[in-house]
């Protein structure tokens, strides 16, 4: 595959991704949509146009993905939309980015790797971003929707842990949607007397199922291959940038002083971990 192509792939992999945030907030702050109804739309949306995809490309599904990862990919989601009936695109994005990546952070280190200066300082900044961000005041964002951002930061780091190494990422991602859908279901379920549909909140889940998420994760699965490890995990950190730039452009929300100093020290201090590990090989 060309360099332009990898990069091209790449770049709308990175904007499928940031889509998510933009599309759950809008659909959760400006439709009737509720929470779980818009995770089991994703879900079953996403599902479909993965289970396409593996299926126009000659594959199959048959005892791809896992129970657990299926239970992981759901917690992910349902946290995700939960968080985002009271958090900004923008700050959710940043949580959900920062906890995804102190999860496989924090594995690395209980599998024993070593960190060097360099990883050591980009932690402990990141951390103080987070902290920073979390830090009570007029702009801090609301405790119920970060904490269930960090759980589903948490679930999709999980979730990543558990997919690595696998031998066809995308048919893996599609049999974990599907086995993600009885979850979902059974959460609608049991928000039944709760459950409010409109046509413009069951439109924006179905763009984030099978648009943002199915066949953004397609894409992404097909750039990887071209993208060096390094490269792969930092080019990510631009997804909360465009979640806040987009979070202001279509949901005319703030960008706070205290939201750049956060976005400064967590995307800033992850970056020195990442590329700590290329420097001290």
């Amino acid at each position: 595959m060309s360099h332009n192509r990898v990069m091209l792939l790449t770049a709308l992999a990175m904007l499928a991704f940031a889509a998510n945030s933009l599309l759950c907030r809008m659909a959760l702050k400006e439709t009737g949509i509720d929470a779980a109804s818009f995770t089991t739309i994703r879900i079953a949306s996403g599902a479909l146009m993965l289970w396409l995809i593996v299926l126009i490309r000659g594959g199959g599904i048959g005892g791809q993905g896992s129970w657990r990862s299926g239970f992981a990919l759901f917690a992910y989601a349902a946290a995700f939309s939960y968080a985002y009936v009271s958090l900004p695109a923008a700050v959710g994005a940043l949580l959900l980015f920062g906890a995804v990546q102190a999860t496989m952070i924090g594995y690395g280190m209980v599998r024993g790797e070593r960190f060097n200066p360099r990883q050591t300082l980009g932690l402990a900044l990141a951390c103080g971003g987070l902290i920073g961000l979390l830090l009570p005041g007029l702009s801090a964002p609301p405790l119920a929707g970060a904490t269930l951002m960090i759980a589903a930061g948490v679930a999709w780091g999980v979730y990543s842990l558990r997919g690595r190494g696998g031998s066809n990422a995308t048919a893996a991602t599609a049999g974990n949607f599907i086995r993600a859908l009885p979850f979902a279901a059974a959460l609608s379920l049991a928000m039944l007397s709760r459950t409010t549909l409109d046509t413009a909140g069951i439109g924006y889940a179905i763009a984030s199922g099978a648009l943002a998420s199915g066949l953004g994760y397609a894409i992404w699965y097909t750039a990887l291959p071209g993208l060096r490890a390094t490269n792969a995990a930092t080019v990510q950190l631009s997804v909360p940038v465009i979640a806040t730039l987009g979070g202001a452009v279509f949901l005319d929300e703030a960008i706070t002083t205290r939201l750049v100093l956060a976005s400064i020290a967590v995307l800033g201090g992850i970056a020195l971990v990442i590329t700590g590990r290329q420097h001290g090989k």
